[in-house]
Parts: structure tokens; sequence; C-alpha cells
């Protein structure tokens, strides 16, 4: 029987052993990618993540457990777009509207499976709506999330 070759999460951490990178900085992202090509930024983002390594935005993604790192992590990805607008570099605009695009599309199907705990449910769709507001316009998200947060109601968690 034919043996296979080695995955992608084998394959990945060599190169970082070999490298021992500091952080994941855009250079080392577009290489990786293309080392281990084909492979999803979703996928390349959930392997990086696991090593624990600082990942430059947006190639870092958007974190989402909580309202608070989601609110962190969209402000980076703010700062990155507008220096991306600023210096005319539309690559790396695109790459930080397709990494809340890709996490407002996890969110969602979260949000309207019914196998979730409707709790979760009710987090992941208040979630998409952050990133609905970021999407149409980033730079007004921070005043927007800064009026929103204290609307949030969420019931009280049983004793």
């Amino acid at each position: 029987m034919p043996s296979r070759g080695k995955s992608k999460k084998d394959k990945l951490n060599e190169l970082l052993e070999r490298v021992q990178p500091s952080s994941i900085t855009e250079e080392l992202w577009r290489e990786l990618a293309g080392l281990l090509a084909p492979i999803s930024e979703s996928y390349l983002r959930q392997l990086l993540q696991a090593t624990n390594l600082p990942i430059a935005q947006p190639f870092g993604g958007v974190r989402q457990s909580t309202l608070e790192e989601l609110e962190t992590s969209l402000l980076e990805i703010e700062r990155e777009y507008s220096k991306a607008l600023a210096s005319r570099n539309p690559n790396r605009a695109a790459a930080c509207r397709r990494a809340v695009i890709q996490a407002k599309d996890r969110a969602r199907l979260t949000s309207r499976n019914e196998k979730v705990d409707p709790e979760k449910r009710k987090l992941k769709a208040e979630m998409v709506e952050w990133m609905l507001i970021w999407l149409e316009n980033p730079s007004i998200f921070e005043t927007w999330v800064n009026l929103r947060k204290p609307a949030i109601t969420y019931p009280k968690s049983p004793d």
C-alpha cells in the first residue's frame, strides 16, 4: 500500500521549526501559503493559530470567542485596512475584507444551527451584525460599537 505524503500540518510544523519565527508576518504568511499550496486561507489561519505565534492582521483573522475579542480583532483589521487604502494597496485591503467576510460567514452558520445552544446562537447573531457594520463602513465601526455595547442585553445565566 503506498504511503501518503505528509499532512499540511506536519509540513507547516517542519517549516516553522526550521525558520523559528517570532511571529507570522505578511511575507511569511505568503511564503507558507505558497509552500503548502493548495491550502485555503481559513485552514492556514487555523493551523497557524494553533501555534500560538502572533499573526499579523489581516492574516490572523477575526477572533470571535467573545464580543471583546471580536471588537479587538475588528479594530486591528480596520487599522490595517485604513493603512492599505492610504498606501493604495488594494490586495491588502481586499485581504482585510476577506478575513471579515469569512468570519461573518462562520458566525452566521453557527447562529442558524439549531443544534447549537440558543445563547451561543444569539451571541453569534450579534457578532454577525457587528461584522456587517464593519463591512459596510469600517471607519465608523469603533464609534458604532461603543454605542452598541450598552444596548446589548442577554438573560442572566441561572445560578
